[in-house]
């Protein structure tokens, strides 16, 4: 009798233990090694989706989660026919479900499975959306993040991105994935879940972890826009709440933009990325750290560089801003690194960094003006007298700018004299009535500022002028020269040249 007491006592405990057991295994597996998705389910590289027999949801049930956390719901269920007592575990059972995936290339297949896929997917954003009664468990934020692995992570392949890379061609219409009425709600779930009051960070970090955040981050490549719309707003709301998780998703995004720069030049993202870091750095603490300042330096700077530039344009422009706000002498320091960047043979570039080169002067003080104001006036006085009318324009409206008009008039004695030899140049051989009209104008400003400045200038650039023409007078003198003492030392006999060996011959120039 006291063996079937104690072997009685022993079943109770036993059967208590499935929920830690739970607990002890989900706390030291990562959603690498988990399968990747509920057991039974695949996926192809293609981005699409398999569909999976209807006993992968039963067969996952067993092996995933403790038989007494699942048992006896149905996740057919409605959130509003079970006690609260029981809405967790629905939601676990809801989840587990919606782990089966289809092939959504093919509209035919499998339609009914996928609406009933769908409506799952919609119980459980409502019931997220709604705020739960408590806070999330460990299973279920763990159940969560293995449901968006099986259905979000996948592997773009070489065929479904462009082959131009990050829309060098704006021509290009953007490919959509034709599982997105399912990506979408469930992108919708994981954003409201993570936004939730009732997920807390400190649980969660162990789930929405480094592995989970690198992947989130490879999806960024997505071809579809709306894909990428939804992957900026989850991060930036997964940084916002996991202040722990902050220098990494710093120095990842770092490493798609290096990567980007100096290999491969082709990612859908860049411009969902930057935005995102736009409000990262607008957060900066003041004074920035050396960390921030080496990102503006190595990382911003340099996206400068790839052709496909206009696609990111406006978000990497308004990152460099954020920057020089926070502390202006980084103007200088930017300045110079557009300098090294310049484009020579790509004139819509041209207009590009001459705009953001404008914003930046307009926020630039004296001191840091005048530390790169001659290297940066001699490349507008190339600009000035570019062949392309755009570069020219846009070049000469600075003057039009009341903040650089002042710095230059601060600082006449030196700028001037770079400057106007490009405009003489222009007033009178540019090609393009625009550009000599505004030429006249500025012209006509800087004669106004200082008369007798414009004078000296005048002056110099004349006697300039005269001795290139004493220079190039002198090097046709020598040029005709030198073809006639070669005429007289090869004599021609009929259509033949005879070669003369007699080296006494002397040039007399």
């Amino acid at each position: 009798m006291r063996l079937i007491q104690v072997h009685t006592m022993l079943k109770q405990i036993l059967s208590k233990l499935p929920r830690k057991s739970f607990k002890s295994e989900t706390s030291d597996t990562t959603l690498n090694n988990s399968n990747g998705s509920c057991n039974g389910t695949q996926r192809a590289l293609s981005g699409g989706l398999v569909s999976s027999k209807s006993n992968a949801v039963k067969r996952t049930s067993s092996a995933v989660f403790p038989t007494s956390v699942v048992s006896g719901i149905e996740p057919q269920l409605a959130f509003k026919d079970v006690p609260n007592s029981e809405k967790m575990n629905l939601f676990l059972s809801k989840l587990n479900l919606c782990c089966m995936t289809f092939d959504f290339s093919d509209p035919s297949k499998n339609p009914s499975g996928k609406d009933m896929k769908r409506q799952t997917l919609i119980e459980l954003v409502d019931f997220v959306a709604s705020g739960p009664s408590t806070k999330f468990p460990e299973p279920a934020i763990f159940a969560m993040c293995r449901m968006c692995a099986v259905n979000l992570f996948r592997i773009f392949p070489p065929n479904y991105r462009s082959n131009l890379g990050g829309g060098e061609n704006d021509d290009d219409e953007p490919m959509f994935d034709p599982a997105w009425p399912h990506l979408q709600i469930v992108y919708d779930l994981l954003l409201k879940f993570i936004i939730s009051s009732s997920l807390e960070a400190k649980v969660a970090k162990k789930y929405i972890d480094h592995s989970f955040i690198l992947k989130l981050l490879d999806l960024f490549d997505s071809e579809d826009p709306r894909e990428r719309e939804y992957l900026k707003t989850i991060l930036h709301r997964i940084y916002g709440k996991f202040m722990v998780h902050r220098p990494f998703i710093r120095k990842s995004m770092s490493n798609i933009f290096h990567r980007f720069v100096n290999e491969t030049e082709r990612h859908n993202g860049i411009a969902e990325l930057l935005e995102i870091f736009g409000s990262v750095i607008s957060g900066f603490a003041l004074p920035l750290k050396e960390e921030h300042k080496m990102f503006l330096w190595r990382v911003l700077i340099p996206l400068h560089k790839p052709k496909s530039l206009g696609v990111y344009f406006q978000q990497l422009s308004y990152c460099v801003m954020q920057f020089i706000e926070k502390e202006p002498k980084l103007a200088s320091t930017v300045i110079k690194g557009l300098l090294k960047y310049w484009p020579i043979t790509n004139s819509q570039k041209e207009v590009m960094f001459l705009g953001e080169l404008e914003e930046i002067l307009d926020a630039t003080n004296m001191i840091e003006f005048q530390k790169v104001m001659v290297p940066l006036f001699q490349r507008i006085g190339c600009c000035i007298n570019s062949y392309h009318f755009q570069v020219a324009e846009r070049a000469l409206f600075m003057w039009n700018n009341d903040q650089i008009l002042n710095l230059i008039a601060h600082n006449r004695q030196v700028i001037l004299p770079i400057i106007f030899p490009a405009l003489e140049k222009n007033a009178h051989s540019h090609w393009n009535l625009s550009v000599l009209n505004i030429t006249l104008n500025v012209r006509k400003m800087i004669h106004e500022m200082d008369d007798v400045l414009f004078q000296a200038c005048q002056t110099q650039f004349s006697e300039d002028q005269a001795k290139l023409s004493l220079v190039a007078e002198q090097r046709k003198a020598k040029w005709e020269c030198l073809e006639n003492a070669a005429a007289s030392l090869l004599p021609i006999a009929g259509n033949i040249a005879v070669l003369v060996t007699s080296t006494s011959t002397s040039m007399a120039c």
